[in-house]
């Protein structure tokens, strides 16, 4: 059989969980374990796939087989002669490639720090050195007699010769200036996509269907029982929030969750299922002037497959969910159901809003992948009236012709306002019209003096060790809740 085949077969059993067709994956997976050479996008392929059946193994036997595979997985990246394509930033992080990219001097001082020598500029892919003269200034004695009227600076030589990476990342408090490109030689780190693991932990298999959305009920989470948590000792803490930095670095991507973790406050929520949540908030130094920030880590069986981000406004979360591509075929709503059961144990959450973009606007990404109807199909609904009404006319389609499909160009309409979630009992009909850009304008200019006032009664309470503190004394003043809401209408207009 072909390569090409063997995986189509491969990818078709993400399909059969409790069906007879996939006791056959078992052999397919020994099948292509002897196969050693492959095209690139035949190699990123199984790379995911495997990953897949790692996190949703269905029995020990496969689970065992993938983490063989994967293993090795670098001696069948060495043969390939273009990486270009396993290292694009919707395939990146496999063992044995390369990441390259512009990060944050925080990310920097991380990644030196835990990896070393594997990390150094790319000096080779720098077309701006001259970006490097304001970083530089005051760092060197006698720099400034080149770097004020040299046209030619060796700003390389002056880099390296100081100490390289790691002294100009410690050194450099205007390191972003310089937009150094750096290079991360992955090899078989343990932070690559392919060997990024939690050890411990009970491993969940699915014998069984997976759980499809139809079964899920949001307006059942608040009743359900609350999930096992367990505080983090700091050394805990440190370890999965520097895990959850290398998870979205070999992604090309940044969180400031996970950039200013507070490492002293890590919750470890048990949702089943083998479904792992790492909940925490940022330092106090680090949060923002009005709403409380969280960020999660999402793990399935000891393996990473996502992220969450909350920012709370009163009993309002704007909610943002990154579940990575390669598991979007798993038990998505239902994982999502207990993300909204996290955010409403661990801080009361009851509404749940979306960026328009989570949904689709302008993100082509989600609007591919059916994000406005994921979310509308388990309850949420935009905040604009004439969308609403849009909405109703597409899903009298759909009833009439299951195999109708809403246009392209329709989706584009549907998602251009943001879409909202509320427990039963809450409001969620208060935030319709709610725009946090009005807002946080009227509280800078000085326009919502009310707000303002009630807002520095709580200032203790938003430095306090943990942000519940400060989203409690907002939820205990109603004066507070009726005047943000009037400095915060109108938002998108029919």
């Amino acid at each position: 059989m072909k390569t090409s085949a063997l995986l189509d077969s491969l990818e078709a059993c993400k399909r059969l969980f409790g069906q007879p067709g996939i006791r056959r994956l078992p052999a397919m997976l020994k099948q292509i374990a002897r196969r050693k050479k492959f095209e690139p996008s035949e190699l990123g392929r199984l790379h995911e796939a495997l990953l897949f059946f790692r996190a949703y193994a269905p029995s020990r036997e496969v689970l065992l087989l993938t983490e063989q595979i994967l293993g090795g997985f670098s001696s069948l990246t060495k043969r390939i002669q273009d990486m270009g394509p396993l290292e694009e930033p919707d395939m990146s992080g496999i063992a044995g490639t390369t990441v390259c990219g512009v990060f944050t001097r925080s990310i920097v001082r991380h990644l030196v720090r835990q990896h070393g020598a594997d990390v150094s500029i790319a000096w080779e892919a720098y077309d701006q050195p001259e970006r490097l003269a304001h970083t530089l200034q005051g760092l060197l004695p006698y720099y400034a007699d080149e770097a004020l009227v040299e046209a030619h600076v060796p700003y390389r030589r002056w880099v390296e010769s100081a100490g390289g990476l790691p002294w100009l990342a410690e050194s450099a408090e205007c390191f972003e200036a310089a937009e150094l490109p750096l290079r991360w030689e992955l090899g078989d780190s343990p932070a690559t996509r392919t060997h990024m693991r939690l050890s411990g932990g009970r491993t969940f298999y699915h014998s069984n269907p997976l759980i499809p959305r139809k079964e899920i009920s949001l307006d059942a989470v608040p009743a359900l029982a609350p999930m096992p948590v367990r505080k983090l000792s700091r050394a805990e803490g440190l370890r999965i929030i520097h895990r959850a930095r290398d998870t979205s670095v070999v992604r090309y991507r940044e969180l400031y969750g996970f950039t200013w973790g507070d490492h002293r406050h890590v919750y470890e929520y048990d949702a089943g299922r083998g479904l792992i949540f790492y909940w925490w908030g940022v330092t106090p130094d680090r949060r923002l002037p009005l709403r409380a920030y969280h960020a999660a880590t999402i793990w399935k069986n000891g393996v990473p497959i996502g992220y969450f981000e909350a920012l709370s406004l009163l009993e309002r979360l704007e909610a943002g969910f990154n579940l990575y591509y390669t598991f979007r075929e798993g038990e998505t709503a239902w994982l999502y159901s207990k993300l909204l059961q996290l955010c409403h144990q661990a801080i009361g959450a009851q509404c749940f809003w979306l960026d328009p973009y989570q949904i689709g606007h302008e993100n082509a990404e989600a609007l591919d992948a059916g994000a406005f109807w994921f979310y509308r199909k388990l309850g949420f609904e935009s905040v604009n009236a004439h969308l609403r009404r849009m909405t109703a006319r597409e899903e009298l389609k759909i009833a009439e012709d299951p195999a109708y499909r809403t246009p392209r160009a329709t989706l584009r309409r549907l998602v251009r306002c943001p879409m909202i979630y509320g427990f039963p009992g809450s409001s969620p009909a208060d935030w319709y019209g709610f725009d946090l850009h009005r807002l946080t304008l009227a509280l800078a200019l000085g326009q919502a003096p009310n707000v303002l006032r009630r807002l520095r009664s709580l200032e203790n309470t938003k430095r306090a060790p943990q942000e519940t503190e400060y989203l409690g004394a907002m939820r205990a003043d109603q004066r507070l809740r009726q005047a943000l809401l009037e400095a915060g209408h109108p938002t998108c207009s029919d």
